[in-house]
């Protein structure tokens, strides 16, 4: 019985250890890929989030699930501090208040919980954030399209070559992979980035 159990543990090892390497690399080749393409739109939002601060106005993030927390992670990153204690930066993530998520997805649908808030709170010069692994979500559509009526710049941050998403008026920053948790890795990582860069240059 022994023998056994050091064979399963060996065994259970030996998974974990080609699990980690398998995952590992295929955020390297992801991100390397990202890094090649050289993406044009990565570097437009950066240059507009600044243009929006810089004018008073605010970033907006939004997403479902783990998109959702990625939404509240960068937003905290802008608003307290990523790196250094400097002046707060405006933003706000559509995924957090659950008074009004619950209201709006109760009395009007859940498809809606992006947009009213959009619609409430966003005015032009403001940006849109919205982060999505497959490009689909419907709230996440109907939020793009509130923006568009407020003339608020849109980027979307989506695994599945942008799925819906690359139709409408947003810009796409097309994470080039199908596997959800690769695509969430490359997004938080590209919003890292983001918020490096907003702090020391604004």
């Amino acid at each position: 019985m022994l023998h056994i159990n050091k064979f399963l543990i060996l065994y259970k090892f030996i998974m974990l250890k080609k699990i980690f390497n398998s995952e590992i690399k295929e955020i390297i080749n992801c991100l390397t890929k990202i890094k090649r393409s050289k993406n044009k739109s990565f570097k437009n939002l950066c240059v507009d989030a600044k243009t929006s601060l810089d004018n008073g106005g605010k970033i907006m993030f939004c997403g479902n699930g783990g998109s959702a927390s990625d939404a509240q992670h960068l937003a905290a990153e802008l608003v307290v501090k990523y790196q250094k204690k400097r002046k707060p930066l405006a933003a706000i993530s559509l995924s957090t208040d659950t008074s009004v998520l619950t209201a709006t997805g109760n009395d009007f649908g859940f498809q809606q919980i992006f947009s009213r808030q959009v619609e409430a709170l966003g005015k032009t010069g403001d940006l849109l954030i919205c982060i999505t692994t497959s490009g689909k979500s419907k709230n996440i559509i109907k939020a793009i399209k509130s923006a568009n009526k407020k003339k608020i710049k849109c980027f979307a941050l989506s695994g599945n070559k942008g799925g819906l998403i690359k139709n409408l008026d947003c810009e796409l920053i097309d994470i080039p992979h199908k596997k959800t948790s690769i695509i969430q890795v490359c997004q938080i990582t590209l919003g890292q980035i983001l918020c490096d860069y907003l702090e020391n240059n604004h």
